[in-house]
């Protein structure tokens, strides 16, 4: 195999796996509105995922350098600020609808930026593939599947998902151009960090804290905090190094095909007939962008972000 299509199949394992631990994490998030406000959930678990990369960002020769190249020039420290205040919004309305609508539908809607992506892109200039788009298409045919039922309903909450859908699009995008020319964990770390300190801030200004609540909430704390963010979303921002955006998104739409098997397995939501042709489609979306032609898309993609 050779070094650049080992590279990319290396990011999208990566991606892939990153798609996994967010889907999963939908049952964690579910499970601790019973007993957290979703401002306070969100900010502690991407404070703990900060902290996952501290020892990492100690180790790291080159993540050392860049730490000593913002403390002298402070300015650096805006695409962290940035991609930590898109996190920040996103993850926020995520959360906030999960009150109400289901794991499922909140897993699938998020995860239509995979049609949103390469539409951002065109306005980008960022040439797209035909497998790409196909494979975005049967992944958005399978949302719909997924998300809406056979009458046509959308749940309250699936508003604050299609919300967050866009501004994840948003995020994906800035990850794309930013962990090209940014040190990865430094990069992560600074949006875990801003994006922790906001929520943080709103949901101790707006939601009530007890210590017999954050008891409660330490194991979703746990699993959302250290493994959904300290590596899944570092996972993002190093894959994504070596691939471009509209790609990504297709792969990373995987989340809701996992968010369903998650909530299935663990919240005993039904996976009916309509459901599971819309992970059939997803699956198929995702092979098809990954097996049929897409030219020289991806360098072309590469080459048309500016420097």
């Amino acid at each position: 195999m050779k070094p650049e299509a080992r590279k990319h199949l290396r990011a999208n394992l990566l991606m892939l796996a990153a798609a996994a631990i967010w889907g999963s994490a939908f049952v964690a998030q579910r499970l601790s509105l019973d007993v957290i406000g979703p401002f306070l959930f969100t900010g502690l678990r991407f404070l703990l995922g900060a902290l996952v990369l501290v020892p990492l960002l100690m180790l790291n020769a080159a993540s050392r350098a860049q730490l000593a190249a913002i403390r002298r020039e402070p300015a650096l420290l805006l695409p962290g600020l940035a991609l930590g205040g898109l996190l920040a919004v996103s993850i926020s309305l995520q959360q906030f609808g999960l009150q109400y609508t289901r794991v499922a539908n909140a897993g699938f809607i998020s995860s239509l930026y995979v049609v949103i992506v390469p539409l951002m892109g065109m306005f980008a200039r960022h040439r797209i593939g035909a497998g790409t788009w196909f494979g975005a298409l049967l992944a958005a045919i399978g949302l719909y599947f997924l998300s809406i039922d056979e009458h046509f309903s959308v749940l309250y909450g699936d508003w604050f998902q299609l919300a967050g859908a866009v501004i994840i699009a948003a995020h994906v995008m800035a990850v794309g151009h930013l962990a090209k020319r940014h040190d990865p964990l430094v990069l992560a770390f600074l949006q875990f960090v801003v994006c922790g300190v906001a929520c943080l801030a709103v949901g101790l200004a707006v939601e009530p804290v007890s210590v017999a609540m954050l008891r409660g909430a330490l194991p979703t704390l746990l699993y959302g905090g250290l493994l959904s963010v300290g590596v899944g979303y570092t996972l993002q921002v190093v894959a994504q190094r070596d691939a471009a955006p509209a790609h990504a998104a297709v792969i990373f739409s995987m989340e809701g095909v996992f968010a369903a098997v998650a909530g299935w397995a663990a919240l005993n939501e039904t996976l009916t007939l309509r459901a599971l042709v819309g992970c059939a489609l997803m699956l198929a979306g995702l092979l098809a962008c990954q097996l049929l032609p897409n030219g020289d898309a991806r360098k072309k993609d590469e080459d048309a972000l500016p420097a």
